[in-house]
């Protein structure tokens, strides 16, 4: 579970990446500090309806640039933001750890204690990132699942 944080420490780390303080990025750190899973923009979208499309957009796209917040892909290919853990500098996260999703309720999970094994490349090749996804039932539907 993400530490929950405060709106004075949502600004202090806006204030760290050099972003204006506003209301919109204020609420979408909030919102985003208070899931346990990865979420989508229309996810967010369907929470926030005063914060339009675009705006959201623009919010999702300077939070993964300043290393705020990273992207993974869910089984259907759409984009989720997950909360960076680990100190991610601008355009390089260092968010390479499990990315669990759930077949059954579709909830994306960043596994933050289970890190990528060290893998090297053949001659010639120069990684930028790696993940390793994971799929099968969070442990909410696996108990479902066990009761019936």
């Amino acid at each position: 579970m993400i530490p929950v944080k405060n709106n004075y420490q949502f600004e202090d780390m806006l204030d760290k990446h050099q972003l204006k303080k506003t209301a919109p990025r204020l609420r979408v750190l909030s919102m985003m500090y208070s899931k346990n899973t990865a979420t989508s923009q229309p996810d967010l979208e369907n929470v926030m309806h005063d914060i339009d499309r675009v705006t959201l957009y623009r919010i999702l796209n300077v939070f993964e640039e300043k290393g705020i917040i990273h992207k993974v892909f869910d089984l259907d290919g759409t984009a989720n933001y997950a909360v960076c853990h680990s100190d991610c500098e601008a355009n390089h996260h260092h968010d390479e750890h499990v990315h669990f999703n759930c077949t059954v309720c579709k909830n994306v999970y960043c596994l933050n204690e289970l890190s990528l094994p060290s893998i090297t490349l053949p001659a010639g090749f120069k990684p930028e990132s790696f993940t390793l996804y994971a799929s099968g039932l969070c442990p909410k539907c696996d108990k479902k699942n066990s009761v019936k």
